[in-house]
């Protein structure tokens, strides 16, 4: 099977969360490495293992990344890497599926399901590499890995909501 290697340059993680119950604040991670194995275009035997570096978190906003790396919300200090790693591929029509896999951060395993699209395989006229890519969106509660720190708004809600809707971007090549 092909062993396509996940491209820093052309990868990024994205969350949204719902902040005051009104709007989404968003972060990226803009360092994501990993490996992605399958021959075009059988999706129903891809594998996955990607790993994301929490310290290249960014929301635009200095004292809200600093809280986020601290031991309230990702705790980067002890937890440096979010890892997935794919267990069951569910192809559907075209060139889109579900993955099913084991999401890892501070220190906790969940299951999670992300549904994807799959681009490629296209020639790079500057590296002459094949490439693919894959977006991927699912979304999590940030509770269940130990984030648990919110506020009660009055009339209902938290400051910042349980629900953290994710989108993955990435190129890989051979």
């Amino acid at each position: 099977m092909a062993k396509w290697v996940i491209d820093p340059d052309h990868a990024v993680a994205r969350f949204s969360v719902r902040h005051f119950m009104i709007a989404n604040v968003e972060g990226i991670f803009s360092k994501v490495t990993g490996l992605v194995e399958f021959d075009p275009p059988d999706l129903g035997r891809l594998s996955v293992e990607a790993e994301i570096e929490v310290k290249s978190l960014t929301t635009g906003h200095a004292e809200r990344d600093e809280h986020l790396q601290s031991a309230d919300y990702f705790d980067a200090e002890r937890y440096s890497k979010i890892v997935f790693k794919s267990a069951k591929v569910e192809p559907k029509r075209g060139n889109r599926g579900k993955v099913t896999g084991d999401l890892i951060m501070r220190g906790i395993t969940q299951s999670v399901t992300l549904d994807f699209e799959y681009f490629g395989p296209v020639k790079s006229p500057f590296s002459g590499k094949s490439c693919v890519g894959f977006s991927a969106t699912g979304k999590v509660n940030r509770e269940a890995y130990g984030m648990t720190l919110s506020h009660p708004m009055e009339g209902g809600g938290l400051v910042v909501g349980k629900e953290v809707q994710i989108h993955i971007e990435i190129e890989a090549d051979l």
